[in-house]
């Protein structure tokens, strides 16, 4: 199997599972209709916290956050480590595929076949992909996002600060194709919240709100 063939193989894996809109299932099985017609209409987590379900609203983190990753992990375990050359840079086929399949994961959380392409914003996705190829980022972006949601109480701009905020730690803790694949994530997740930008420069954007299940 060629490099490209693979990568194409895992890139079309990674795109699949990032496609399952876990936010819209989980409402139906728990009773709340069509997430798409409450509050923001995303399929996200944010959106599903909207129902008031707290419990309902981790488990879709936690499986948003995990569909990339694991497309990730996978492509890491299951493709031989052989030597090559990837966007002019030495690497394996297996880091390769994987960063490929990660990738393809978040973008597919954000533009599902499955719902003509208008899925989430990929901030679960994004996080599970970088959390699963570079734990060390991942983990400063988390905390970057928790700082930020307890000191503003606002969902976007913790999600834009730490978007921004990714590049800058993939330059001291990991090699420059990771971090190529990490600002062009972290950029996806910033266009994706153009409206919420445009919100923050009005003083719009509504706060996290906490409500009992």
């Amino acid at each position: 199997m060629t490099l490209m063939t693979t990568l194409l193989s895992w890139g079309g894996i990674g795109y699949l599972l990032g496609s399952i809109p876990f936010g819209l299932v989980l409402c139906y099985l728990a009773g709340y209709g069509d997430i798409r017609k409450i509050g923001s209409g995303n399929i996200g987590a944010t959106n599903v916290l909207r129902t008031g379900n707290k419990t309902l609203t981790l488990l879709t983190i936690i499986l948003d956050a995990s569909k990339a990753g694991i497309a990730a992990y996978l492509a890491f375990r299951l493709v031989k480590p052989e030597p090559v050359i990837f966007l002019g840079m030495s690497t394996t086929a297996n880091i390769a595929a994987s960063l490929i399949a990660g990738s393809l994961g978040v973008i597919g959380h954000n533009f599902p076949v499955w719902l003509k392409f208008k899925g989430g914003k990929g901030v679960a996705s994004a996080f599970g992909f970088i959390v699963a190829t570079c734990p060390a980022v991942g983990l400063l972006a988390l905390v970057t996002w928790v700082v930020m949601a307890f000191a503003s109480r606002i969902s976007s701009l913790s999600a834009l600060t730490a978007a921004a905020l990714v590049p800058v730690y993939a330059y001291f803790y990991t090699q420059p194709m990771y971090a190529a694949f990490y600002t062009a994530i972290a950029l996806l997740v910033i266009v994706r919240h153009h409206a919420n930008i445009g919100r923050l420069l009005r003083g719009e954007e509504s706060k996290i709100k906490f409500k009992k299940d």
